[in-house]
Parts: structure tokens; C-alpha cells; sequence
């Protein structure tokens, strides 16, 4: 069996589309273009691109989890031009995780790169 494709996981509200008060499940912000322009890129390159967010933890249950997951595909494939995975879970083969509320750690230090923003 191959080994899965590494992934690129991008957060969907406040990072890819814009965010401001929750205002329901099948409701998604505009597109954030420069977030668009990269996932665009990035699968211009063929790389496999999904989008990693809560709406869809398992915690929520399976219909939430599948109104969810249809919502942001139909969301996907109107701004982006192509349905994208959706998922709440990260494994080994993530590459690079987009996310408004991450602060950036040093690899294999833990020193922190944008420490305006640690408390």
C-alpha cells in the first residue's frame, strides 16, 4: 500500500474565509483572497490541500458534522474552484498548518518567533 500524500491544513474561519460573530453552521464568511491565492498555488502544484477546522470535532455528532462538512465544501467549490477536505484532526503527514490564532514555535527549541503575541 503507498504511504498518503503529505497535506497542507488551512483553518476556515478568521484564516481562509473572514470571521466576525458566529452566526450559525451553514453560514461562511467572504474568502480571504490572500489565503485563496495561497491554497490556489499550492494545489496549482498539485499538492493536497485541506481545510482544518472545529466545526466539523467530533464532539458535535454526525449530523452536525455532515451539515457542516456539506456547507464548507459547497463553500470550497464556489470560492476556491474545488471541493477540499474537511477535517478536526491532524496526523503525521501534515506539512503546514495556516491559522489566525497559532503562534509560531522554533522547531525542536520551543523558542517562540512572534513573542508580541505570547502573554
Amino acid at each position: 500500500m503507498p504511504e498518503p500524500k503529505g497535506w497542507y491544513g488551512f483553518d476556515l474561519d478568521g484564516t481562509t474565509a473572514i470571521y466576525t460573530v458566529w452566526q450559525g453552521p451553514e453560514h461562511i464568511g467572504e474568502p480571504i483572497p490572500n489565503t485563496i491565492e495561497i491554497i490556489k498555488r499550492l494545489l496549482n502544484q498539485g499538492q493536497h490541500v485541506k481545510i482544518f477546522t472545529a466545526r466539523v470535532w467530533s464532539g458535535y455528532g454526525p449530523e452536525v458534522i455532515e451539515t457542516a462538512t456539506k456547507t464548507i465544501k459547497a463553500w470550497c467549490l464556489k470560492n476556491i474552484g474545488v471541493e477540499l477536505e474537511v477535517t478536526s484532526e491532524k496526523d503525521g503527514y501534515l506539512i503546514e498548518f495556516y491559522d489566525d490564532r497559532c503562534i509560531p514555535v522554533e522547531y525542536n527549541t520551543g523558542k517562540l518567533l512572534d513573542t508580541q503575541r505570547y502573554i
